[in-house]
């Protein structure tokens, strides 16, 4: 989703396209999301983890952006060997590539919320303590460290962004391991019932990918951004019983369920989130545009035109 979105954005821009997508059925990798396009980008079919891929992708380019991921903290507990050889090894190949064949290049690495684990306030600005409670968030900060290291003893123009909760069009919509806002879109298009845990009232900062993707644009062209860590999001708090009324609402006839929390269902609490957004809005000048019930909006609209394209049948996908 966001690496399309920023192709897109870059190609309307003008900017020569170059991307490497591993293509792994699990993850978002979809060929749909870059028809519009096709002619103006170069792609590569490749994995982070080849370094012989990583030094044909990098080489040229003024800008690269790391957005490649196992996305999901769930599956990053339950396969923790699997995470930390993509969600490191993986970004420390792309960071030798850079030193190596590029080292005039800028790199943007796409780190996450989960590395402050649980929140002790809000707004959470870029200083909170980062006390990881997820594998995921854990090689997330690791990576951050990564660049900084890479920033620090070669000279390599690094930036990384904190991004809150994405969702938008062009998200894979296979299964629900990632990305709570396009799954609800799923169960209410199919005609299945939302369902909240609990009270729902837990806050949560949902941005929208043309937003995240204009932020990554903005903290790659400013030159004061180099070694800099920043959060991107929308800066709003959203109770997650909001957000699945908003889904509801945007898609007529959708049911809601209010149930207890099942005493098996794995989940990780960090509290209340909501980004600080100060530091990225003060450096580069963004500022997100699309408030919440627009971009559901806009979403729905777009998998409505396009649902056979994300569709498939799916092992992952919940059934009636």
């Amino acid at each position: 989703m966001l690496g399309s979105t920023l192709a897109h954005l870059a190609v309307k821009y003008g900017a020569k396209v170059r991307i490497i997508d591993a293509m792994l059925p699990l993850y978002g990798g979809n060929l749909f999301n870059l028809e519009p396009i096709a002619r103006e980008i170069e792609f590569i079919e490749g994995d982070i983890r080849d370094a012989l891929k990583m030094k044909e992708a990098v080489k040229g380019v003024d800008y690269v952006f790391d957005l490649a991921a196992q996305v999901s903290y769930v599956h990053s507990n339950r396969d923790p060997l699997l995470d930390l050889d993509i969600n490191c090894r993986g970004h420390l190949i792309v960071l030798e590539a850079c030193r190596q064949f590029n080292p005039e290049t800028k790199v943007v690495f796409s780190s996450s919320r989960f590395v402050y684990g649980l929140t002790q306030y809000n707004p959470v600005d870029e200083d909170h303590p980062t006390n990881c409670i997820s594998i995921y968030g854990i090689h997330k900060l690791n990576v951050e460290k990564y660049f900084k290291f890479y920033s620090e003893a070669f000279n390599l123009d690094t930036t990384c962004v904190r991004i809150a909760n994405p969702y938008g069009p062009r998200q894979q919509m296979k299964h629900n391991a990632y990305g709570i806002v396009n799954w609800f879109i799923r169960l209410a298009m199919d005609g299945q019932p939302l369902t909240i845990y609990g009270d729902g009232k837990q806050i949560r900062d949902y941005v929208f990918a043309e937003d995240t993707a204009k932020g990554i644009l903005a903290v790659a062209l400013s030159p004061a951004t180099r070694g800099k860590v920043y959060n991107l999001g929308s800066g709003i708090g959203t109770p997650f019983r909001e957000m699945v009324m908003n889904v509801a609402e945007c898609v007529p006839h959708t049911e809601i369920h209010e149930v207890p929390w099942p005493k098996d269902r794995y989940f990780v609490e960090t509290g209340d989130f909501v980004s600080d957004i100060t530091r990225i809005q003060d450096a580069t000048g963004w500022v997100p545009e699309v408030n919440l019930r627009a971009g559901i909006e806009k979403t729905v609209a777009f998998y409505c035109e396009h649902k056979r394209q994300y569709w498939e049948p799916s092992q992952f996908a919940l059934r009636r």
